[in-house]
């Protein structure tokens, strides 16, 4: 039996309503987390009033040996 190990990446949002990111950037940073055997679980975003969002929260995990 394995254990995992888990991490969370959170991505602040731009424009004014929020929910603007650079999607390239996520892309290389989840490529670079996969080598490194990390898998994205879930994702969720974060709201401020009247559905705005903040941030976008991932939580990846990984076995551990």
């Amino acid at each position: 039996m394995y254990t995992w190990e888990y991490t969370t990446l959170k991505l602040n949002t731009t424009g004014i309503l929020g929910g603007k990111f650079d999607e390239l950037d996520l892309n290389e940073r989840l490529n670079a987390l996969g080598i490194e055997g990390w898998e994205l679980v879930t994702a969720f975003d974060t709201n401020q009033a009247y559905g705005q969002t903040r941030d976008v929260v991932l939580i990846l995990k990984r076995r551990t040996s």
